[in-house]
């Protein structure tokens, strides 16, 4: 069984092991107001009884109600507060990047950017308000003092401040990621 699927059962048990349905929990959360997911457990295991294992569910589910965050949604979060400045950057970037070829799929995600071809090629993300970080699949490529040595699904990266340091160096690389990808 997969993870959705055990977790669609609990759904579907959650009546008849807790005695509430998911609505009418989401009633006593909502009353409760507790801000933390942790909080929230612990109150309605030490306050109604339940399990951690539906306790954790009822929070989740919750805490995930109402409408996914679009696509656009999830970028303006990136890009939101002290990280503003570094928007222009990244909007620079995602032009060059999807101008690489009709093929290339944007995906943002909670905390970067990734873009595809048939996988993943780079990776923009904004880890602080001082940087954009560039990951890049450019296996075998030597490592500089620019373009360093990356772990996990990029095996390179290159940390900007600017929209200037998007230069003819970097759209080479770009390039060089996306025809591997």
């Amino acid at each position: 069984m997969d993870v959705d699927a055990a977790t669609q059962t609990m759904i579907d048990n959650l009546p008849a092991r807790t005695g509430r349905t998911r609505e009418e929990w989401f009633e006593v959360l909502d009353a409760a107001g507790l801000d933390r997911h942790g909080a929230a457990i612990a109150f309605l295991k030490a306050e109604h009884g339940v399990s951690h294992g539906y306790a954790n569910l009822i929070v989740t589910l919750h805490r995930s109600r109402g409408a996914a965050p679009t696509a656009a949604d999830l970028v303006d979060a990136q890009y939101a507060g002290r990280k503003a400045a570094l928007r222009p950057v990244y909007e620079r970037l995602r032009a060059e990047l999807t101008a690489l070829g009709g093929d290339v799929e944007v995906a943002p995600k909670k905390t970067g950017v990734s873009f595809r071809r048939r996988k993943q090629f780079a990776l923009v993300e904004a880890p602080s308000a001082a940087r954009v970080s560039v990951g890049l699949n450019l296996r075998g490529t030597e490592p500089t003092a620019r373009l360093k040595a990356a772990g996990g699904m990029c095996t390179h990266r290159v940390d900007l401040a600017a929209v200037d340091d998007v230069d003819d160096e970097l759209l080479g690389w770009l390039r060089e990621a996306y025809e591997r990808a």
